[in-house]
């Protein structure tokens, strides 16, 4: 099964509207797994990657109407959740490895649920996506398997052999840099960065040890 043994308890606010749990996920050898919740301004909740959790702490948070994936190996508590609260769940069009069919599929500069923007990020895998939410006075980018961090590190490239298409991941997150102004920077695997996103992009690329090499012209 796509969940985690684990189960959240509460979450936290990582700025007004943005709510974050984290788990211990023993389906990656217990590396930490992050997932999100905005609360939109007519008071409905848009789940993202959810991670199993307590339901009553998202019930506190208000009306729960729907689930976003941002890749196909982010689905992990989607169709549990999507029974509980009888709400629509939204995946990447050519989403793989989905246990179940989702309710509406999108494609790069789509709309969805609380305002987010699709934004291709291929990379790890073809259909994985990044959320962008400008949200006043700052730009949220929730990333998907881009880069992980851990404690209050530089985020960090997954090592290659667990991508598809690692150098296309670099350029995916110079493509944030180019067209998202970043403030805030949801991770779907470490500690949120609530200020100055952009900056540690930018230091991720500056630091990376295992860039492979351009393919010769």
């Amino acid at each position: 099964m796509s969940e985690p043994k684990g189960k959240a308890k509460r979450t936290s606010e990582v700025v007004p509207g943005i709510h974050h749990w984290t788990l211990s996920d023993d389906r990656i050898g217990g590396a930490r797994s992050d997932a999100y919740a905005v609360v939109d301004t007519d008071g409905a909740v848009v789940l993202i990657d959810p991670l199993p959790i307590e339901e009553t702490a998202l019930r506190k948070l208000g009306n729960v109407s729907a689930i976003v994936l941002t890749a196909g190996n982010h689905q992990r508590s989607a169709w549990r959740l999507r029974k509980v609260f009888k709400v629509p769940v939204w995946a990447p069009e050519g989403a793989l490895t989905l246990e179940e069919e989702p309710d509406f599929s999108y494609v790069a500069g789509d709309t969805l649920p609380a305002g987010l923007i699709s934004f291709h990020t291929p990379g790890p895998t073809e259909a994985m996506y990044t959320l962008w939410m400008q949200q006043h006075p700052r730009g949220v980018a929730f990333i998907s398997d881009l880069l992980t961090r851990e404690d209050d590190g530089t985020p960090g490239f997954v090592p290659s052999e667990y991508q598809d298409e690692p150098m296309r991941t670099r350029h995916s997150v110079q493509r944030i840099l180019d067209h998202l102004p970043v403030e805030t920077l949801c991770l779907s695997h470490g500690a949120p960065i609530v200020r100055n996103g952009a900056s540690a992009l930018r230091r991720a690329l500056e630091e990376d040890m295992e860039s492979p090499a351009a393919p010769a012209p």
